[in-house]
């Protein structure tokens, strides 16, 4: 049932917040494996509820075809001793025999095991987050609702389809963050569903209920009259519908009212419909952002393109690196951004992430007013950090960091590990600390991130790039490879042209690890320059 609450003179479906919430990869595929092993429990109460009324079906029968005898010649029938005594045995006993059998609980075992695995599913926060991630898709990729609902997206392996519930269900979600924009289109999907003659524990009326209200709040009055009127031809009985139907002829005719005193271009500029509204977090940049992620809007001209180069790079005569060099290629000319190749194997990949899953929690980032790390829903991913001294393969690739690299890890932060799962992102943002955030890294006495070391540990089968919006720039995951930038110019101060961010993963995970460097101990390593801008 939806309750109503009255708002400026109109009745609207009432919403339950929940906060979002994000759930990895790795959460899922376990809670892809207790599914099974509550399907499996699931399938063994079954045939043991056919067992027992296979039993039961059994005596049934076998007492139909007695009591069917017993019955053309009762007296007859009891005259024998011996049917006289089995009667008394079967009413006294046997059926109370039955009794049990059909008494008899065979679902302890599955309640048992559903109540153990209830404390890893997913609760309301988990499910909100999820919808987030589909309409955050949505917008990044541009995708239309019956794209996503007929799942038809690029590099997918197992197809899958929303029913008219699904997109009601996301409809509502948009509606509890009052984005109504979102609320709209995935409202009408559902009506469309239901119009094609799709069954559904869901009804039009419901569908219609919140389309109209979310209409209605983006401005366009005509359609929210219409698709009320709608409803009442369903349900002509509802009570919010008929509420807000006289509303909006009441403020229609107030318009009609104003709109004869005024001139025709005021009358015009009255009765234009709002502009539907954007989404809910939008950002400046957000367009940018997004045109990078689909892999439009990049600016490397070829001109420029020509100067990019590959080649074999040894760490300045570094003995690892003289017999086997690394490979090397300039992704992007300013800011400086270059990709190692090979430089990560796949057995040294599995070993960072059995170490990191057990400890993977909800991503976190520097507060710059407290310079502690605190949450953010921005970044939308989970991590976990590794130091060195714990396993010899962290601490060989912190090294081989250093010898490429030729800066000192041992002021560096630890390795952190992020998997973003399908809708993990991190938006736009800087790695080092702006000057109107002096303590950002004030607790690790190390100064700013110089520097950062970013390992791409999976593949990607759509989405998950990496984009620089300052100058126009994507960068793709690859498997084994790594990217390297400086945040700080030789002076130290900030190159504002590295804010970037991790776009949303469309279809399947990501999986990267980072090192960010310290302005401590590269003194020597990367000395001082006089110009701010080198």
């Amino acid at each position: 049932m939806i309750w109503c609450i009255l708002i400026v003179g109109i009745l609207l479906p009432q919403s339950l917040a929940h906060p979002g919430f994000f759930t990895s990869i790795g959460q899922m595929t376990d809670l892809i494996h207790t599914e099974k092993d509550l399907v499996t429990s699931l399938k063994d109460y079954i045939k043991a509820e056919e067992d027992k009324l296979e039993q039961i079906k059994k005596w049934a029968e076998k007492l139909d075809r007695l009591t069917s005898t017993a019955t053309k010649d009762p007296e007859g029938f009891v005259g024998h001793p011996v049917n006289a005594f089995k009667l008394m045995k079967r009413l006294n006993t046997e059926w109370s025999e039955l009794e049990n059998l059909v008494l008899k609980d065979m679902s302890d075992g599955f309640i048992s095991n559903l109540t153990i695995q209830r404390q890893y599913f997913p609760n309301d926060e988990d499910q909100v987050g999820a919808a987030k991630a589909l309409l955050r898709l949505q917008d990044t990729y541009n995708l239309d609702t019956d794209t996503i609902s007929k799942g038809n997206l690029p590099g997918v392996k197992h197809k899958s389809f929303l029913t008219a519930e699904d997109c009601f269900e996301l409809g509502k979600v948009a509606y509890t963050e009052a984005d109504y924009y979102h609320t709209e289109l995935w409202m009408e999907q559902a009506l469309r569903q239901l119009d094609e003659g799709e069954v559904s524990t869901i009804d039009k009326v419901s569908v219609l209920d919140y389309l109209s209200y979310a209409v209605y709040q983006q401005g366009d009055l005509d359609k929210a009259l219409l698709l009320t009127k709608k409803l009442l031809e369903l349900d002509p009985e509802h009570q919010r519908a008929n509420g807000n139907l006289k509303y909006f002829e009441y403020i229609m005719a107030k318009e009609k009212d104003v709109n004869k005193s005024a001139s025709d271009d005021q009358s015009d500029q009255k009765t234009t419909p709002k502009k539907k509204g954007t989404a809910v977090d939008y950002l400046p940049e957000r367009q940018k952002y997004e045109m990078l992620c689909r892999g439009e809007g990049i600016k490397m001209t070829p001109r420029r393109q020509k100067k990019l180069f590959c080649r074999y790079h040894d760490g300045n005569r570094n003995p690892k690196f003289i017999l086997a060099p690394a490979k090397q290629e300039d992704e992007w000319d300013k800011p400086r951004i270059i990709r190692f190749h090979d430089i990560i194997s796949d057995a040294e990949i599995e070993i960072v992430k059995d170490l990191a899953k057990p400890r993977l929690s909800r991503a976190t980032v520097h507060d710059p007013e407290t310079g502690k790390l605190t949450t953010a829903q921005y970044r939308v991913s989970k991590s976990a950090w590794l130091s060195g001294y714990e396993n010899p393969v962290v601490s060989r690739i912190n090294m081989r960091i250093q010898d490429l690299t030729g800066l000192d890890v041992s002021t560096a932060e630890e390795l952190q590990v992020a998997n973003y799962g399908v809708g993990g992102q991190y938006e736009p943002h800087f790695d080092f600390a702006r000057k109107d955030e002096p303590d950002a890294f004030k607790e690790l006495g190390t100064g700013n991130r110089i520097a950062t070391w970013l390992f791409y540990m999976s593949d990607v089968s759509a989405g998950g790039a990496t984009v620089f919006p300052e100058v126009g720039a994507s960068v793709w995951p690859k498997k084994g490879t790594a990217v390297f930038w400086y945040n700080l110019f030789a002076s130290g101060e900030g190159d504002y042209s590295t804010r970037h961010a991790a776009c949303p993963v469309l279809v399947g995970n990501k999986w990267v690890s980072n090192k960010w460097l310290h302005e401590r101990g590269q003194e020597f390593r990367r000395p001082c320059t006089l110009s701010e801008l080198e």
